[in-house]
């Protein structure tokens, strides 16, 4: 988390430079929409008997309350801190007998700046929008599921006094957005952006500290936002 602090230190810093930019909010719905695939439960696979190969792990949808704040350098050139509540996904296997078996679950911040080029459409209120930039993910709070703990105990004889942990590797990543804006008034206005983001993790299964299970997913999302938009 301290990392977290201080990449957005860093950026609201360099966003700041610009004494006389403009400064506008969105804020609104933001879905975050997984493309993901991963490794093979390979050591799963092998202690349940299951055919190489056979299994991997996917993440589920989820939607939060999405503010983003756009510092507009010029007339086409703006800069975007983008910013949400907290993600939570569940984590299951794809594939095999245990099709759907839920490993865990984890939660995480995804703060990412994006520089925007905008057209220049003369008088319209629409505003179009591309733009590229860094996305950083932050993984916390993340646990096993019974589920995962039930069909792991016969396998691996555990008892009680042990203890199946998850962990997430924080990941960086490029960002690619498209969007517009739609002026209702002088200070109101709509925003839409779809952001293409590049999330890859390594998760870890362990076993009193130790790691049994390692797999490299690619969660990859498409994120989408629609909410309202107050220009200062």
């Amino acid at each position: 988390m301290k990392t977290v602090l201080n990449a957005l230190v860093l950026t609201l810093g360099m966003v700041a430079l610009p004494s006389m930019a403009a400064i506008s909010i969105n804020a609104g719905a933001i879905k975050v929409q997984p493309n993901d695939s991963s490794s093979s439960l390979n050591v799963v696979e092998k202690v349940a008997g299951l055919p190489t190969n056979s299994t991997a792990v996917e993440v589920n949808d989820n939607t939060q309350l999405g503010l983003t704040v756009d510092y507009q350098l010029n007339k086409n050139w703006t800069l975007e801190l983008v910013a949400a509540t907290p993600f939570n996904h569940d984590v299951h296997v794809k594939g095999s007998a245990i099709n759907g078996l839920k490993v865990g679950e984890t939660k995480h911040l995804p703060p990412s700046l994006i520089g925007q080029y905008h057209f220049d459409l003369g008088d319209s209120k629409l505003d179009p929008f591309i733009g590229f930039g860094v996305n950083y993910t932050n993984f916390f709070q993340e646990k096993v599921d019974n589920q995962l703990v039930g069909a792991l105990t016969p396998l691996l004889k555990l008892t009680p006094a042990n203890q199946l942990t998850l962990k997430l590797k924080d990941s960086w990543g490029l960002a690619l957005q498209a969007g517009m804006n739609y002026q209702l008034s002088e200070q109101w206005g709509l925003h839409f952006a779809v952001s293409k983001m590049d999330i890859d993790t390594v998760a870890d299964v362990r076993l009193d500290g130790t790691t049994i299970q390692s797999v490299d997913v690619k969660i990859d999302p498409m994120v989408v936002m629609f909410g309202v938009r107050y220009s200062m």
